[in-house]
């Protein structure tokens, strides 16, 4: 066996397996959709089958015998009365259980998404791969999910239903039989071509399309507006979507001839050649040779067109199923994947003291790149410490390893003594409040996007909001919006909804912080997007609002930090210098060289200049 016919068996079972994930899945949260769309399918098949091998065969060979025209409609009747109970069925499937049912699919397939979403480790997020297949799995899941069933049953049914066909059309003519390969010529082998050629049209037309996206996208993005107004990008976007659409046309030119010579004989052997064939053949033995009654005639036209159908329905299924599988197949890595670190993970009470927290020896590397290399450090509980150093130094990865959104890949965290993955993950988190300089707004009220779900009981509620807000120096800006904290910020869906600042968000970030009661507090350049005099403000509430935390903070500012009880300059992932201020200063390393010359720069900038340009004496 090649290699590629064995790639492909395994594709074959991997999709069987991945359809068979998706109907035990929907077993576990609606089993009666199940059930329903299964004896709909069954009921649908059997309708063709009977109507067409059996319904006008009794008819005509009753009327043949001369049956009584009471036999005879009694027959019809019960029919009837068959047909209206299994109409009646399916019109009550769409109108009342379906839609329930789809609502109740929705709810249990996203809480399980999202509740995998939710314990997966923050890293799975930070890979773009794993991200790629976690928004495919999530869009439109759960009529994904009900479609591919449906095609399972459609192929399943399908299937016996053409043995059923080509069974009763072989009882009546073995001739008849082979016209119904033609159907099966046309779906296997021509429509599959079509399908390989549209794959490979849509991949050769995809660049142009991305380009026709991308452009249409940006030109009514209010992001772009000034640009285009104000430059001639204008004119190089249109010579763009011009060549993109010409690179279209002529991919369709491409693929044209050989798509039209493949959809007609498609069309030929599905359709014409077994209708007009199978007629013609019929006709001949019935009217000609005498060799066939009127009512196998009857029986096989009306069967050549079931036949047809129902191959058709089969055909499709497998195609559906197919494809389906691509997205199942993400569904299920995405749902079956086993989390790192487990936001569930249980564990050992942390308690809610923090007599130190130590890093001894961590080392921590993302995609094969050494972020911490042995690092160690401590904590002291109550203590004030920053973390200072250049971008890409490591500081903002240090506190996500020590809130452990990732593992060390050497050495250990150590809280009050004991490795931190001793303990139950959330309790430990409890014991941190963030301010993280990549921070999001949500569209909640600004009372809720401070809290962020923090239990506070409503009695405390809005002073422990309003005094985080003061803090944070965002009070007067939050109180003067039309519904004050009420109001909801951006206007995802409101659209009276405040949009504020870069700095006045990043307040009611350090708010976050400040609204919950907790021993350690780390704050990640909180006044990055402030001016000197409010800086200077927030710091002082930091430290005097904190006196009883231990506090963190990360900031590119030396002036802040000077108030620290201790200080760590980080340099290539790892400790370079480390004391109070006074003492790195005086030590006259890379700390020192970094103060001073931000120092000069504050001094340069708040020199008063003279009417002749130069700098007052």
């Amino acid at each position: 066996m090649s290699t590629d016919e064995k790639k492909n068996k395994l594709r074959r079972r991997r999709a069987v397996a991945n359809n068979l994930f998706a109907m035990r899945l929907l077993w576990k949260i609606c089993p009666s959709l199940v059930v329903h769309k299964g004896i709909s399918r069954f009921l649908g098949y059997f309708e063709w089958l009977f109507y067409s091998a059996f319904f006008m065969r009794y008819v005509i060979n009753s009327l043949e015998r001369g049956d009584t025209f009471r036999t005879i409609m009694t027959f019809v009747v019960i029919v009837a009365l068959v047909e209206g109970a299994m109409t009646f069925y399916d019109r009550f499937l769409n109108g009342a259980v379906y839609p329930v049912a789809q609502a109740r699919v929705n709810r249990g397939l996203y809480q399980r998404l999202f509740r995998k979403s939710r314990n997966v480790e923050l890293a799975c997020f930070e890979d773009s791969d794993f991200y790629d297949r976690y928004t495919l799995a999530m869009e439109k899941a759960d009529t994904r999910l009900i479609s591919t069933v449906e095609s399972a049953f459609k192929a399943f049914f399908g299937a016996i239903a053409s043995v059923c066909a080509f069974v009763f059309m072989y009882q009546i003519d073995k001739i008849s039989v082979l016209f119904v390969i033609l159907p099966v010529i046309g779906n296997f082998v021509f429509n599959r071509r079509i399908s390989r050629l549209d794959y490979a049209r849509n991949l050769d037309m995809a660049p142009h399309n991305r380009r026709i996206a991308y452009i249409n996208r940006v030109m009514y993005l209010p992001d772009y507006a000034k640009e285009m107004r104000l430059t001639g990008v204008f004119a190089l976007m249109k010579k763009q979507y011009r060549e993109a659409i010409t690179g279209v046309a002529d991919v369709t030119k491409k693929y044209t001839k050989k798509a039209a010579i493949l959809h007609w004989l498609y069309v030929m052997f599905t359709f014409t050649f077994i209708f007009e064939g199978l007629l013609i053949y019929g006709s001949y033995r019935t009217l000609v040779s005498r060799t066939m009654s009127l009512a196998q005639l009857s029986v096989i036209t009306s069967m050549m067109v079931s036949t047809t159908w129902i191959l058709i329905g089969f055909t499709e299924a497998l195609t559906e199923l197919f494809k389906n599988g691509l997205f199942i197949e993400y569904l299920r890595s995405f749902m079956e994947y086993k989390e790192r670190i487990p936001e569930d993970t249980d564990g050992a009470d942390p308690g809610t003291e923090i007599r130190s927290v130590e890093f001894r020896d961590v080392s921590f590397s993302y995609k094969d790149k050494e972020i911490i290399s042995h690092l160690s450090m401590e904590f002291r509980g109550g203590k004030t410490y920053a973390l200072v150093g250049h971008n890409g130094a490591g500081k903002t990865t240090l506190i996500k390893l020590l809130l452990r959104f990732y593992d060390p890949s050497e050495g250990q965290i150590l809280l009050n003594g004991r490795d931190i993955r001793e303990y139950n993950l959330r309790k430990y988190r409890a014991l941190f409040a963030t301010a993280f300089q990549d921070h999001r707004m949500f569209s909640m009220s600004v009372a809720d996007n401070v809290t962020m779900g923090t239990e506070i009981p409503e009695e405390e509620r809005e002073e422990r909001v309003t005094q985080a807000l003061r803090l944070a120096g965002a009070y007067d800006k939050v109180m003067s919006l039309p519904a004050g904290m009420q109001t909801i910020l951006t206007r995802e869906f409101d659209d009276e909804g405040a949009m504020l600042s870069g700095g006045e968000f990043q307040k009611i970030v350090v708010a976050r912080a400040f609204v919950r009661e907790c021993p350690f507090k780390v704050f990640d350049e909180p006044s990055s997007a402030l001016d000197p005099i409010a800086e200077a403000q927030l710091f002082d509430n930091i430290y005097e609002s904190c006196r009883d935390n231990t506090l963190v903070f990360i900031s590119h500012r030396l002036s802040s930090v000077q108030n620290a009880d201790w200080v760590y300059l980080l340099s290539d992932g790892t400790v370079k210098e480390a004391g109070t201020h006074r003492m790195l200063m005086e030590q006259g390393g890379l700390y020192a060289d970094m103060y001073t010359k931000q120092a000069k720069n504050y001094l340069a900038i708040s020199k008063p200049v003279s009417a002749e340009g130069g700098a007052a004496v």
